[in-house]
């Protein structure tokens, strides 16, 4: 089944999608956490599953030696594009790779990112595996940073984007709900692909079985994504100032996780 999420993201414009909308609140969230709680540069970070490389990119242009790994090849020749075009701070490296099956030494980075293998590896005992060879990899203290889709995201984007009026939709949100997995089998790629939809409480406990320490979970979008004139507040210096200050107060409060449509996940080796 994985085949199917390469094949997905080799015809989707993935590398679009942080750039405008709630694809862009995620993206201005997720670096936000990263300018607080990553060791500074020029901090060795293992970017896993990076796709075409956004953050990456952006945390070398800030300083970060960084090694990019992807299943997809579309997204290894996308990176390396977007790399050239900072000449001056380029992603180390960017090459195939699997999260199940580092090729890094023990104990040789100071931070890897899962920005897509705790969503797209469904069965808990895989994303274990990629887990334990992400703390395998991490410099005693280092940290590890992993997004999560909550499990109520496919509710809101079939809500939003008016999805649940599709008759295919329903029976997949209705399994997303009871179980978490998420398989499009309507063959309509609006629907996303195969993937696994984490509970708050259960993405924090995945991270602690891996033997994880200091574990939070905090909420990428937040309700943010509910606001109006979205794309408007994030072009706006001030706008955005105000929005990020709010959705940083409101990350780890429990009666919001669940909003989320992204959790990202933070813990140390």
């Amino acid at each position: 089944m994985f085949n199917d999420v390469i094949s997905y993201y080799e015809s989707y414009r993935e590398q679009e999608r942080l750039e405008r909308g709630i694809g862009l609140l995620e993206f201005e969230r997720t670096v936000d956490v990263f300018r607080r709680l990553l060791p500074p540069a020029p901090a060795k970070v293992l970017d896993v599953g990076g796709g075409p490389g956004a953050y990456a990119c952006w945390l070398a242009a800030r300083g970060y030696e960084v090694h990019l790994l992807d299943p997809v090849p579309m997204h290894i020749q996308q990176a390396r594009w977007a790399s050239s075009k900072q000449p001056e701070h380029p992603v180390t490296s960017i090459e195939i790779g699997d999260a199940r099956e580092l090729a890094h030494a023990d104990a040789s980075v100071d931070a890897v990112l899962l920005m897509g293998p705790l969503y797209h590896l469904v069965q808990p005992e895989v994303r274990l595996l990629a887990l334990a060879e992400a703390r395998r990899v991490l410099r005693p203290g280092g940290v590890l940073i992993g997004a999560a889709i909550c499990r109520y995201a496919s509710l809101f984007d079939g809500l939003n984007r008016g999805l649940i009026d599709d008759p295919r939709f329903p029976p997949i949100l209705r399994s997303d709900l009871a179980t978490g997995i998420h398989r499009n089998v309507s063959g309509n790629p609006e629907f996303f692909t195969e993937a696994y939809f984490h509970e708050p409480d259960g993405l924090r406990e995945e991270i602690r079985e891996a033997r994880f320490q200091n574990v939070r979970v905090l909420a990428a979008e937040g309700p943010g994504w509910l606001a109006t004139e979205l794309d408007h507040r994030l072009g706006s210096t001030d706008s955005l100032k105000q929005l990020l200050d709010l959705l940083r107060d409101l990350e780890e409060l429990p009666q919001l996780l669940a909003v989320s449509p992204h959790l990202l996940a933070v813990a140390e080796k």
